[in-house]
C-alpha cells in the first residue's frame, strides 16, 4: 500500500512540475514579446535627413 501511495505521489509531483514548466515557458515568451514591442515603440522617430523630430516649434523658438 505504501508503494502505491509513493507512485501516485510521484505521478502527481511530475504532473505538477510539467504544468509549472509549461506555464513558465509561456510566461517567458509573453514577456519577451512585450519587451520587443516596447523596444520597437521606444525608438525615436527620425526625419528623412536623419535628424530627430522635436515637434513643431515656430520660427521665434517658443
Amino acid at each position: 500500500m505504501a508503494d502505491e501511495n509513493d507512485k501516485t505521489t510521484r505521478q502527481a509531483r511530475a504532473s505538477r512540475d510539467d504544468r509549472l514548466k509549461s506555464a513558465l515557458r509561456e510566461n517567458l515568451k509573453r514577456r519577451k514579446a512585450q519587451a520587443r514591442e516596447r523596444a520597437a515603440s521606444a525608438d525615436p522617430s527620425q526625419n528623412d535627413d536623419g535628424s530627430l523630430s522635436e515637434g513643431t516649434a515656430d520660427e521665434a523658438g517658443r
